[in-house]
């Protein structure tokens, strides 16, 4: 007799609060200002969010020079370097910063130890915007190290005076083991004085850990260019499921994918709308996996205050 088909539901999964103060931050300045409000680079990493909030009227720009004099740019989720608030504020542009609190703190965490004339070893991908926006803030200081293959090519100048820090949305174990090879390396490498990897990812990837091993098919619903969703593929593979995808949309499901499967499991990158989860739960119902057991490991309570702009004004009493 075969095992009856059952999804398995990662909880957490989407929308954590960074991303969903930067998605109605933006749909809060088209209600206050009008279309067009520009937003440098995507506000989150989601094919489904850019597409949504362009229909309202969002214009979507690689560089602030593409906003034309005087109008308001929104600054993504993952932040951007000092160079673009002095760019922003030489086109005397209105800006409203989005980024997420957590990168925020990273980049404080950058200026202290710059400031302190320390080398800072910055965990991240290269190209990444979170990264290209830390790194900005002290780039004589800052060494991008790009996972645990790129220790080697590290060099300090004064090793007792060393700190790593980390992009907010990488794979918990990868960067651990990343610690550990410049800490080999280092002996006296500084951690920084809080976790830089964000309360969600580090969620999303517990969640996704518990459920795998009972997987043999795990969907993650993201986007290609989401780290976090990228690393959730990852983590499910690497912790016992027998294949991992990664899809924007239901229609993206290769049908071969459920070949023999009786156990998917379902979860979503930090920047995923559930409307898209929902797609997804509908689509393996149509195919006869309409049960579905929710993994729960870690309650999300946490929220972020909008920027000030777009803070409701107090009445006077």
């Amino acid at each position: 007799m075969s095992e009856s088909k059952r999804v398995l539901l990662a909880e957490p999964r989407g929308y954590c609060a960074g991303v969903d103060r930067a998605v109605e931050t933006v749909e809060r300045a088209l209600d206050k200002h009008g279309a067009p409000v520009y937003v440098r680079k995507e506000i989150v990493h989601n094919r489904h969010v850019v597409e949504t909030l362009s229909d309202r009227g969002a214009v979507f720009v690689g560089e602030t020079d593409e906003v034309p004099e005087g109008a308001i740019v929104v600054f993504s989720a993952h932040g951007v370097s000092p160079e673009v608030h002095r760019t922003a504020a030489a086109r005397s542009l209105k800006t409203i910063d989005a980024t997420c609190p957590l990168v925020t703190k990273v980049h404080q965490e950058a200026k202290r130890f710059a400031r302190d004339d320390y080398d800072i070893l910055l965990i991240g991908h290269e190209g990444h915007e979170e990264v290209e926006g830390t790194a900005g803030e002290a780039p004589e200081h800052i060494q991008l190290v790009d996972g645990p293959d790129s220790v080697d090519k590290v060099s300090v100048r004064d090793e007792s005076k060393v700190i790593w820090l980390s992009q907010t949305t990488l794979s918990v174990d990868e960067t651990m083991e990343t610690v550990k090879r410049l800490r080999e390396k280092f002996p006296q490498l500084a951690d920084p004085p809080s976790d830089d990897i964000c309360y969600a990812t580090q969620n999303r990837q517990v969640a996704v850990k518990a459920m795998a091993p009972h997987c043999d098919l795990v969907i993650v619903v993201g986007s290609t260019n989401s780290s976090n969703s990228v690393r959730l593929v990852e983590v499910a593979v690497q912790n016992g499921a027998s294949a991992g995808h990664l899809v924007d949309y239901a229609r993206e499901i290769d049908p071969a994918w459920l070949e023999g499967v009786n156990t998917v499991g379902v979860t979503s990158g930090a920047s995923v709308p559930e409307v898209l989860v929902r797609g997804v739960l509908d689509y393996l119902a149509e195919r006869g996996y309409d049960s579905v057991e929710t993994v729960n490991t870690a309650e999300e309570t946490l929220t972020f205050a909008l920027p000030r702009e777009l803070r409701p004004a107090r009445t006077a009493r």
